[in-house]
């Protein structure tokens, strides 16, 4: 195995889930189907909801940004929205590990959305463990140190059973992680973001959340190109429309269609869109996986008319819970 990415958390900016009136209107709509087709009894539902694509069933999610690398040999979590409680939670109920544990931790920014869930990491209250934090951002410690204090948290930081290790990184320099190899690369953002190309085994995933894309040429990108080269999966800022984009330039968030046009250059094979909009339901979601899809057909077909060629990219929209395996 090269490498899995397993996603635990794709909203942006806050957590959010559906209204409970939107979730009956939800259900509504998958009983009059279910009925539509014929089906009478209990037995069949399972059938029936297997039948349809998973988000349009359970939507999305409502954490935001955390995902989870793992190699045949370590773990890296980029992260810690909402999500990482998810994977906390599995960690606890699923991996039961014996005796300490190392955890690694990459943090491309400080926004809350991306360390809201940070407090809630269950492994901060195991005696012998170490939780290893990384970023380039020279505050890192500041900002960690800033989470377990009163009165947004009741467990002061040096109240925690686990050993804590801040670890700053160098721009664009490759770290070592046991078979893991971490490059942070720059993003577009307001603030100060940094991506990150993890590989292992002869796999790379590039983690390009928050970026709102304002660079997406290969001269514009000068030394963050890297990011998006060799690449087998690319997770990409895909929050807005491209109205919106125009509408809301310098927030520091993307849309798809930008993220397919860098994959089609630099033949990126898989792409995961993602850090979706707060506000967003299932349907607003949809049509912008429509969208996309408008734009992917528009480009291969303009590409055949012009006899130029134009590489294929498996691309979706994440949910919480997707996961690849690359090798």
């Amino acid at each position: 195995m090269g490498l899995r990415v397993v996603f635990w958390g794709v909203r942006g900016s806050l957590p959010s889930s559906a209204s409970p009136k939107k979730i009956k209107e939800n259900f509504e709509t998958l009983l009059k189907l279910f009925v539509s087709r014929g089906n009478t009894k209990a037995d069949q539902v399972a059938s029936f909801l297997d039948s349809w694509p998973l988000p349009d069933v359970g939507g999305y999610g409502t954490a935001t940004t955390c995902v989870e690398v793992l190699s045949p040999r370590t773990q890296l979590i980029i992260d810690g929205g909402s999500g990482i409680r998810n994977l906390s939670e599995h960690i606890m109920r699923n991996v039961k590990p014996k005796g300490p544990v190392q955890y690694h931790i990459f943090l491309t920014h400080f926004h809350w959305d991306h360390l809201i869930g940070i407090p809630f990491f269950a492994p901060f209250f195991i005696p012998g463990n170490t939780i290893n934090f990384y970023a380039v951002q020279p505050e890192l410690e500041e900002m960690i140190r800033g989470k377990f204090k009163k009165p947004y948290f009741p467990v002061q930081f040096e109240s925690l059973p686990a050993k804590v290790v801040f670890h700053q990184m160098e721009a664009r320099k490759s770290f070592k992680l046991e078979d893991m190899s971490i490059t942070p690369y720059q993003l577009d953002h307001p603030d100060p973001c940094w991506g990150a190309k993890v590989e292992s085994a002869g796999k790379a995933y590039a983690h390009c959340v928050d970026t709102e894309g304002t660079r997406v040429s290969r001269e514009s990108l000068g030394p963050d190109l890297p990011l998006y080269q060799g690449v087998d999966l690319m997770y990409f800022d895909a929050q807005y429309t491209l109205p919106e984009l125009v509408e809301k330039a310098n927030w520091g968030h993307s849309a798809a269609q930008l993220g397919l046009d860098i994959a089609f250059r630099e033949n990126i094979k898989k792409v995961a869109f993602g850090h979706h909009d707060p506000g967003a339901v299932n349907g607003q979601v949809q049509d912008l996986i429509q969208q996309t899809e408008e734009y992917y057909t528009w480009r291969r077909r303009s590409a055949e008319t012009n006899h130029t060629e134009l590489p294929s990219v498996d691309w979706c929209f994440a949910y919480e819970g997707l996961e690849y395996r690359l090798g």
